[in-house]
């Protein structure tokens, strides 16, 4: 993994700018720990930060392969699962490499195919690619946006970054919000609206699109997305292409020249990733695989069971060690750590986020780091095969609106009334809410339920999970780890958005599919296990301290967050300890300590990043 930037002038020579282009490319820094590198040539100015996976002697970048009279160069975030194959296909088309990394496929790729190279493309990946013959610069995101990429048009300049930190560099693109950046931060965030960037003049390519740059002018077209087919399988069938693709899926993540480890909750989906990861390690001889654990301290004496987190984890996670005789490293933080990581965790996304949850996750990943360098993780399973509690309970899924952020009204009275009649927040996340149900791809003959649960499992795919893979990526990333979700192989999502919820639910039981799927893969009390979320603090003490931080903030007179909202009504709140500590909010895991915490990024991020309100 890696970060990349640049911008394209088309009508200025760039060779004198390469103190911009190396202040953009060094703040990506912990993305890519290893290496820098940047490449100008006329109009354009290619930055990138390596992370050596793959043949860290032979793949710097930007990589550039010339033809004749023909130049491409590349800067790539990702990794591509099929480089083997598309490697040999190449071969027999008359190309030859110098190298053995995924890079120099994805480039000879592009040249053998042009565009069109994306549909033969399984990964996780941004790049961008110079081509001298056509005159324009192709970039592409990955289909299901694991890996980010952020772009600017701005007065005939187009930059483009792996986050918008890079593209704050340049002096064309300025921290500035409008109405709509305010809503997305107040009533949608830390959720984002697919393909807004927040800041003013400012996009993210969404996932499974492309776009071409050239002197007439910036043009983006989707290269895929989910389609309504009619499922034949039957459930035995059914089970047995899921078990398939997925050990398909982990042979081709495990591949790296560097430290591989999983990350271990003990649930149903982690559990399933490390015991295929130990299958494939005794397969090829590699010995014992490295699994990791984060919780905090004391959260022992303070877990209360609930519908949305169940049960802890720590039986479950010493009960798959002992299964699957794993080399395993109990993470444990804090309330001060925690607090403390939220800074950092704010500067990792460029943005709020989702409060401890972020903060907690950039620091089990630094810790992860220590050891490894890719991680694989269980993340997006609860999206594709219907595992959350709003796919399951009858309120959420007719409430009209995004069933993980039901309490607008309550987001949009936390507003002053200036902001609130601005951006006019309940309108805002209606219109959002809309477009999303525009964009369902239905299949004729299904009855109304079935239709209602294609919808929703579209909406969590488009909607929901983008937002945990941001959080995954930025603070991975912010550690430089590589993280690997391999319930995100596009083929595999694209299979279960068909499946038929009884058949999904074959069972009774949430995710029946993939329980069933796994059978001899799993222990059945593992297999059965009740879901149950990444785990956070519930140590009264981290609602003590942001509750106090936030209070601070609303009694500086020079607080940024101000003037942006009611301060008399989060101060009821802050008084009342029903809603400090069970306030509904957004998720599974955010409630009344999220809320604080999260204000208090707002505050910290509008007061760093000098951000303009306009």
């Amino acid at each position: 993994m890696c970060g990349i930037t640049g911008f394209i002038e088309w009508n200025r020579d760039l060779t004198q700018d390469l103190d911009l282009v190396l202040s953009m490319t060094s703040c990506l820094e912990k993305r890519g720990p290893d290496a820098q590198g940047t490449w100008i040539s006329g109009p354009c100015a290619f930055g990138h930060r390596r992370l050596s996976v793959m043949d860290p002697e032979n793949g710097a970048q930007p990589m550039v392969i010339l033809e004749e009279d023909a130049t491409y160069t590349i800067v790539y975030n990702g990794e591509i699962y099929n480089a083997p194959e598309l490697k040999d296909e190449l071969r027999r088309r008359g190309r030859t490499f110098r190298t053995n990394c995924d890079t120099e496929v994805l480039l000879q790729s592009y040249i053998e195919w042009g565009p069109d190279c994306v549909d033969r493309l399984n990964g996780i990946f941004a790049f961008g690619v110079w081509d001298s013959v056509r005159k324009h610069v192709f970039f592409a995101r990955d289909r299901l946006g694991v890996k980010p990429l952020f772009y600017s048009e701005v007065e005939g300049t187009l930059v483009f970054g792996s986050e918008p930190k890079s593209l704050l560099k340049h002096p064309k693109v300025e921290p500035v919000i409008g109405a709509d950046g305010l809503a997305e931060i107040f009533v949608v965030g830390p959720a984002r609206t697919p393909g807004h960037g927040i800041y003013q003049n400012m996009r993210e390519l969404k996932p499974g699109h492309a776009m071409i740059f050239n002197r007439s002018g910036l043009r983006i077209h989707p290269y895929w997305k989910l389609e309504a087919d009619q499922h034949s399988d039957n459930p035995d069938e059914t089970a047995a292409k899921i078990r398939e693709l997925l050990q398909d899926t982990m042979d081709r993540q495990l591949i790296s020249d560097v430290p591989v480890c999983t990350l271990l909750s003990g649930g149903l989906d982690s559990s399933a990733l490390t015991a295929l990861a130990v299958d494939y390690y005794r397969r090829t001889g590699q010995g014992q695989v490295h699994t990791y654990s984060v919780d905090y301290v004391d959260n022992d004496k303070y877990f209360q069971a609930h519908s949305y987190q169940p049960g802890a984890d720590e039986p479950w996670i010493k009960r798959m060690i002992e299964e699957l005789q794993t080399e395993h490293h109990w993470i444990s933080f804090d309330t001060p750590d925690l607090v403390a990581a939220l800074p950092d965790s704010t500067l990792a996304r460029d943005l709020p986020g989702m409060a401890d949850v972020d903060a907690s996750l950039l620091l089990f990943c630094r810790e992860i780091k220590k050891g490894a360098t890719v991680a694989i993780s269980g993340e997006a399973a609860d999206e594709v095969f219907g595992g959350y509690p709003w796919f399951h309970r009858k309120e959420l899924l007719e409430s009209g609106t995004f069933p993980w952020s039901i309490a607008t009204d309550l987001r949009a009275s936390l507003l002053s009334p200036e902001i609130r009649a601005w951006i006019s927040p309940e309108k805002y996340v209606a219109d959002r809410y809309d477009e999303a149900l525009s964009e369902v791809p239905q299949l004729r003959g299904e009855n109304d339920e079935q239709t209602l649960m294609r919808t929703m499992s579209y909406l969590n795919i488009t909607r929901f999970m983008p937002t945990l893979l941001d959080r995954k990526d930025r603070m991975s990333m912010g550690a430089g780890l590589e993280v690997r979700v391999p319930y995100c192989d596009h083929r595999l999502v694209q299979y279960v958005w068909n499946i038929p919820w009884e058949i999904k639910t074959i069972g009774g039981r949430e995710k029946g599919i993939l329980r069933k799927a796994l059978e001899g893969i799993l222990p059945e009390d593992v297999l059965y296990r009740k879901k149950s979320p990444y785990p956070k603090t519930h140590n009264p003490a981290y609602l003590n301290a942001v509750r106090g931080q936030m209070l601070d903030i609303l009694d500086n007179p020079n607080s940024p967050i101000l003037p942006l909202i009611d301060a008399k009504k989060i101060r009821e709140i802050a008084a009342s300890p029903e809603s400090s500590s069970n306030l509904p909010w957004f998720g599974q895991l955010m409630s009344g300590p999220q809320l604080f915490a999260y204000l208090t990024q707002v505050n910290y991020w509008l007061q760093e990043y000098h951000v303009t309100i306009r």
